[in-house]
């Protein structure tokens, strides 16, 4: 897949419905390809195992943002995660950083999460304009027990900083493109819920 001619979405933006466009990682594909294939001579890839950031080299002349298994949620983590790298991390295998697998200690953990706050955060945003469900994924299933209910939070707090000062340009963007692919409409604080007890505790983080 050496050209950087986009494929159109597979269906027309103006024909899309408010929640009956299904969610198919080719569409996704198609808009962020169309966006930003010749733009940032960027492509998003299905990967057939693990996620991973690969820039432009002998063996390929554009970047890859490559997802995992086809998941619709994984296409959405890795261009939220893309999104925030800056111009020189964008020039390194998955941005320059290590990551420590599934099996993290509470040290580890705790570091691990504050990464993904951002990107989780900019992933929310674009699961909303999908008309997709979103939830948290704080992916340490065979390490400590993380806190879910405060990493929800903590993300939730970013969502609402970005909404007040803006999202990084290239999220912004692909918001953009996905609320009007999928028919979502603007988007908004109150498209950003929480369950009744975190939303309790956030009430009472905020006095």
């Amino acid at each position: 897949m050496n050209s950087l001619t986009s494929p159109e979405p597979s269906r027309d933006v103006s024909h899309c419905e408010l929640h009956h466009v299904p969610h198919r990682y080719q569409d996704v594909v198609a808009l962020f390809d169309a966006a930003f294939g010749k733009r940032e001579n960027t492509r998003l890839v299905k990967g057939l195992d693990e996620p991973e950031y690969i820039p432009a080299g002998d063996s390929c002349v554009y970047h890859q943002v490559i997802f995992a298994h086809g998941y619709f949620a994984s296409a959405l983590h890795e261009i939220a995660h893309w999104c925030i790298a800056g111009a020189q991390r964008r020039l390194l295998n998955d941005y320059g950083y290590w990551y420590c697998p599934d099996g993290r200690s509470e040290q580890q953990q705790k570091k691990f999460e504050q990464v993904e706050i951002k990107p989780q955060a900019i992933e929310w945003a674009f699961s909303v304009a999908a008309n997709k469900p979103f939830r948290v994924s704080t992916d340490n299933l065979n390490g400590a027990e993380p806190d879910t209910q405060a990493f929800t939070l903590n993300v939730y707090k970013q969502v609402m900083r970005y909404l007040q000062d803006g999202f990084p340009p290239r999220a912004a963007l692909f918001i953009k493109l996905l609320a009007e692919f999928y028919g979502s409409g603007d988007i908004t604080s109150a498209k950003f819920t929480l369950p009744s007890d975190l939303a309790n505790l956030m009430e009472e983080s905020l006095r």
